[in-house]
């Protein structure tokens, strides 16, 4: 076997994992187990990053001031998004459940560090967007870290920024990545939920050869 090389049984749960990561949005109230946040996040800062910036900031979103501030963000923008729709796709989006913010028993805000010194900039004076896609590998990273734990995630985007932001209480230079609920799944199936819903189908892959 090559150094660094894995056995094939783990290339096979590598591949397996990567098919079946859904997106949540149904949950069990229990608590996670003690320490599943903990190893949660290790994960997540494992993440490669632009210039090794780590620019991730993460926020356990507990208080029931904030969780209801949250809601009503999503409560007006899934409002604001469900009026750009009619006939059909209107029916369809309305009878879509789009976050899992009522059940799920973690919610974990993860911001961008937009004035990070660390890493001087390198990588990111051309590309300034690296800082925010290190921040979404570090989001995939935990992702795929609670799905093979049997923990679900759902990532909110049904949200103003700007609302979440000031309701969290967080530095002016962070920047809303992602809102994510955590927790054990009702319910987990080899479909993505939009799909079995009617909603889209997986496309073939776009791959061009210059």
């Amino acid at each position: 076997m090559e150094p660094g090389a894995f056995e094939t049984s783990f290339v096979r749960d590598l591949d397996r994992l990567l098919h079946l990561r859904r997106d949540v949005r149904r949950f069990a109230r229990d608590p996670l187990a003690p320490g599943a946040i903990d190893e949660l996040l290790e994960a997540a800062r494992c993440a490669p990053s632009v210039g090794y910036s780590q620019p991730w900031r993460f926020v356990l979103v507990e208080g029931e001031a904030a969780r209801a501030a949250v809601a009503a963000s999503f409560r007006a923008a899934n409002a604001d998004a469900l009026s750009g729709y009619a006939g059909e796709d209107a029916r369809r989006y309305a009878g879509l459940k789009l976050a899992g913010l009522d059940d799920a028993p973690v919610q974990l805000a993860v911001f961008t560090d937009e004035a990070t010194a660390v890493g001087r900039g390198l990588g990111r004076a051309t590309m300034p967007e690296t800082l925010a896609y290190s921040t979404v590998a570090a989001v995939q990273n935990l992702w795929l870290a609670a799905r093979a734990r049997g923990l679900g995630v759902g990532w909110v985007s049904i949200l103003d920024p700007a609302s979440v932001t000031s309701a969290l209480d967080v530095p002016p230079a962070w920047r809303l990545t992602a809102y994510l609920c955590i927790g054990y799944p009702i319910e987990l199936s080899g479909t993505p939920e939009l799909e079995r819903a009617g909603w889209e189908t997986r496309r073939e892959l776009v791959l061009m050869r210059r």
